[in-house]
């Protein structure tokens, strides 16, 4: 079998079993993430130039469950200081609450929050 075709894994030597320098390489590897998976992601709303303000806070209402003076601060944050942050928690759960806002069609994006 021609050497390029070998399964990974540990293979025989002389003195045992040595495994490949890529091996050790991932098992060596690890991520901010994986290091601090309590680390919350955000969703960032960004302000644009076709949204109505009445259609963000409805936005934020009917899909956060915001009530409607939370929903208000937080389209007034967007419409000042360009951003807000409407939702934390875990990566996906931040990925999808982008995916809907797209869906609304706002600008959003997800954020690995400030430690």
């Amino acid at each position: 079998m021609p050497r390029w075709g070998r399964a990974s894994g540990p293979r025989p030597c002389q003195s045992g079993i040595v495994t490949s320098t890529i091996e050790q390489l991932d098992a060596d590897l690890v991520t901010d993430e994986a290091v601090r998976p309590d680390l919350p992601w955000q969703t960032i709303v960004w302000d644009d130039p076709v949204n109505l303000m009445t259609y963000v806070t409805y936005v934020f209402r009917s899909y956060f469950g915001y009530p409607r003076e939370e929903a208000e601060r937080l389209m007034l944050q967007v419409h000042h200081e360009g951003r807000a942050v409407v939702a934390s928690g875990n990566r996906e759960a931040m990925e999808r609450h982008v995916h809907a806002m797209h869906g609304y069609g706002l600008q959003a994006t997800v954020s690995k929050a400030e430690p």
